[in-house]
């Protein structure tokens, strides 16, 4: 049987931004392999270049050189409609900020995914659903954001990000404007999903005591990997 090799797969990454004096290099040659099915923490110093290979990852920029193959598919020199049908299709994003429409329901929030992907109105109710149950908030569905606490919108968010059922999870800072017992709740959550759903992880945060329930934690600094840990077990 053939090795499909890894999910994630970067070759001397780099990100140039602006042009000769004003330029500046935000990613130097990053080499990263990233397996089916790992929770992983990214970490760094604001500018140290985390949020950029972020985004590279997350298909929502491109690289200046160097090699990304997602799945096997090289996404450099991929277009903007291409990529954006690999993040459609395979990936999911959850924010610091929730990004919920305010005057729509919890379940409404759910289903916009399915709706760019044209699944008929049945069909998205039912996987919003279940969507929101398996985040604990089956009897929210009715609810608009301003009825629900910030651990209950986060918990929206992620069941808007799963409910495509992607293969990957982007989170940035997904615990940052929670407490310290709502933080631990969604993590637990988040745990969850990577264990017994398989879903890949990869998470930007600041907090140790949050990246230190990732299996993984990848610090980076001036544009490149400083370090790269992975844990015989995570926090609970």
């Amino acid at each position: 049987m053939t090795d499909p090799g890894p999910l994630i797969a970067l070759r001397g990454i780099t990100k140039t931004y602006g042009q000769g004096e004003n330029a500046f290099t935000a990613l130097k040659g990053v080499d990263l392999d990233i397996a089916r099915g790992e929770f992983v923490a990214v970490m760094g110093p604001s500018g140290s270049g985390k949020s950029t290979m972020m985004n590279i990852l997350g298909c929502l920029d491109s690289p200046t050189s160097g090699s990304y193959r997602y799945r096997g598919i090289e996404i450099v020199g991929l277009d903007m409609d291409q990529r954006a049908r690999i993040r459609r299709h395979s990936l999911g994003f959850i924010f610091q900020g929730f990004n919920l429409l305010a005057r729509t329901s919890a379940l409404e929030n759910v289903e916009v995914p399915l709706l760019y992907r044209g699944y008929p109105r049945a069909e998205r109710h039912s996987l919003a659903r279940q969507a929101l149950a398996e985040v604990g908030l089956e009897s929210k569905e009715r609810n608009t954001p301003a009825e629900l606490s910030g651990g209950q919108q986060q918990r929206v968010a992620i069941a808007r990000a799963i409910v495509t059922r992607p293969d990957t999870l982007f989170a940035d800072e997904p615990t940052g404007n929670l407490d310290s017992s709502t933080s631990a709740e969604i993590m637990r959550l988040l745990a969850k999903l990577n264990t017994e759903q398989g879903i890949t992880i990869l998470m930007v945060t600041h907090e140790d005591d949050i990246a230190a329930h990732a299996r993984r934690v990848i610090r980076v600094r001036d544009g490149l990997i400083a370090s790269d840990e992975t844990r015989s077990a995570a926090n609970p």
